[in-house]
């Protein structure tokens, strides 16, 4: 009986050393892989449609029959649900207002004005620096609104891409060509996910410590002008991409475009506007219509670090 015994367990330390065995993560294999080794299976082994099935045994090798002390503990694989944020939930103690729009609305509908959705322009990704400097032709404006207070914490961000934006044929209302001067017309700006934005602060009032007007609204973009007129003729316009707008505000907004425009939400500097949906804004600031250098630190970051612009190509 004894000698039986021993030539069994010799028999089986050979089976279990002829055995593959694991290869390091990423390591290549030598052969196919074991039949027990199931891939995205939810649980350590698995059958057909996911469920627990034992591991191969070979074919000498009985299953020894589980008693009640040895019961085996199943663990079910319960996938992770986690509730993402879209960006777009109300902002907490906000309210709005409208003032009187001076003179005729704009010309069109809102949503079909080039000069109002940005979306009908289009831009694209330049490789000119990114990042803040002194540029040329600066206004030098102290009353200039300051895109740093467009965050709760006044940072300077960094500057994710920097883009080109392109011009409006008007005789023919179709799309032209990318402007080039300045290289840069549209700053991509580093954001978090979800996180509150805030109208530029300036040193102008269009009434009642109100500083800018909602000309154009929707779920992904926003455009803000700094005076009462219902166009981009006068005064500062700033357009900010990618942000999901305060659905409050943006009921309100729609709910006077459709009425006519007479009246459109005013914002006062420094009130939240809207929440960034993923981890990037596009900002572009406008001068009585025309397209700015959004990098200025003559204009829009007045005290911020200097960064390097490269010389001006002619």
């Amino acid at each position: 009986m004894t000698g039986m015994l021993l030539v069994l367990l010799v028999a089986l330390a050979g089976d279990l050393a002829s055995a593959p065995r694991a290869q390091p993560c990423g390591g290549a294999r030598d052969g196919p892989p074991q039949v027990w080794a199931v891939r995205d299976a939810p649980g350590p082994f698995a059958g057909a449609g996911g469920t627990p099935s034992a591991m191969a045994l070979p074919s000498w090798q009985a299953a020894p029959a589980i008693t009640p002390s040895q019961m085996i503990a199943h663990h079910p694989y319960l996938p992770l649900i986690v509730k993402l944020s879209t960006g777009c939930e109300p902002i907490p103690g906000v309210q709005y207002r409208t003032l009187d729009v001076n003179g005729p609305p704009t010309d069109r509908p809102a949503e079909q004005h080039a000069d109002l959705n940005l979306a009908l322009r289009g831009y694209e990704v330049t490789g000119a620096y990114r990042g803040v400097g002194d540029c040329e032709g600066g206004a030098d404006d102290a009353k200039a609104p300051k895109l740093y207070t467009l965050f709760t914490d006044q940072r300077t961000p960094a500057f994710t891409a920097v883009y080109q934006i392109y011009d409006w044929n008007w005789g023919r209302d179709s799309r032209g060509n990318l402007l080039t001067d300045p290289h840069a017309t549209l700053a991509g700006l580093g954001v978090f996910p979800g996180e509150v934005l805030h109208l530029p602060d300036s040193g102008y009032d269009v009434g009642g410590d109100y500083e800018a007007l909602v000309l154009y609204a929707s779920e992904e973009r926003i455009t803000l002008k700094y005076t009462l007129d219902d166009d981009v003729v006068v005064g500062y316009t700033i357009h900010v991409e990618g942000v999901c707008v305060e659905p409050s505000l943006l009921a309100l907004y729609r709910a006077w475009d459709e009425a006519g425009r007479g009246e459109l939400p005013a914002l006062r500097g420094g009130q939240p506007f809207g929440r960034a949906v993923a981890d990037e804004i596009r900002v572009a600031i406008r001068d009585s219509g025309s397209f700015l250098d959004p990098r200025s630190r003559r204009d829009w970051w007045q005290a911020r670090p200097l960064g390097f612009f490269p010389a001006r190509r002619r």
